[in-house]
């Protein structure tokens, strides 16, 4: 069997190298969910000895119908680097990614640490500010296909992530409509309540599953909460624009 580092060495590359691989489930149908973890923990190890820092955590699958259609009843998590974070308002480019889409997202930043067990007025009072953002989402599993622990693996799927400017912490994000719009026409159409009921109930999550893989969410650490309407493809020339009701808009330009 291939060893967790060489697995991770595996998704980090192609991820790397915008390639397509196989489901590591194809050839691995007993790897678990705790497996993916490790081999996502050594994944972006690796990115970090390339030079990229710590930017936070994304949570994933934080919808109850996404929850229901993989069969699972806890969201995912993946880590975030700087070199994730793009440019409000500048441009993507598509050849570094295999199939990308966007979804949007609140983002949560941090201004004290957060572990474990906590309420949601606790997870809120760590917060120092809340924003609209956007995730990239691009599996690098071939034809966007992928078992639970795959997906695990590959740092649940993120990619790159936009946020837009920071409101104060006690703005309600709990129930915002939200449009996302394509070259001017709307495409997706949706609330952050999608998000578990109520974005915090995110971070309160968040803190609980960091904290049991022995980390913990430390102040400056960007959260995004999980996306709030499906995910949309992107291909070059497309604008994307997402507007959050009464925190703002977050944009980006697709090109080659």
């Amino acid at each position: 069997m291939t060893s967790l580092a060489g697995l991770a060495q595996i998704v980090d590359e192609a991820a790397r190298t915008a390639t397509a691989i196989p489901q590591l489930t194809d050839t691995l149908p007993t790897l678990t969910v705790e497996d993916a973890y490790a081999i996502q923990a050594l994944s972006v190890a690796r990115r970090r000895a390339r030079g990229e820092r710590r930017a936070g955590y994304k949570m994933g699958l934080t919808s109850r119908a996404k929850m229901q259609q993989v069969g699972v009843s806890e969201v995912v998590w993946g880590r975030l680097t700087d070199a994730m974070r793009l440019a409000e308002g500048g441009d993507l480019f598509r050849s570094r990614y295999v199939h990308p889409r966007v979804e949007p997202e609140v983002a949560y930043i941090l201004a004290k640490p957060l572990e474990g067990e906590v309420s949601a007025a606790e997870a809120l009072a760590a917060v120092e500010a809340i924003a609209p953002a956007l995730e990239i989402i691009d599996s690098r599993y071939q034809n966007f296909k992928f078992a639970l622990p795959d997906v695990v693996a590959d740092n649940s799927s993120s990619s790159g992530f936009y946020v837009g400017s920071w409101a104060p912490r006690t703005t309600d994000v709990s129930n915002l409509g939200i449009v996302m719009e394509v070259n001017g026409r709307p495409v997706q159409i949706g609330s952050t309540a999608a998000i578990l009921g109520d974005p915090i109930r995110s971070l309160v999550a968040a803190a609980r599953l960091v904290g049991r893989a022995g980390e913990r969410l430390e102040p400056g650490d960007i959260v995004l909460a999980g996306g709030a309407t499906a995910a949309h493809p992107l291909t070059p020339g497309l604008h994307v624009r997402t507007a959050f009701q009464g925190l703002g808009a977050v944009s980006f330009h697709v090109v080659d």
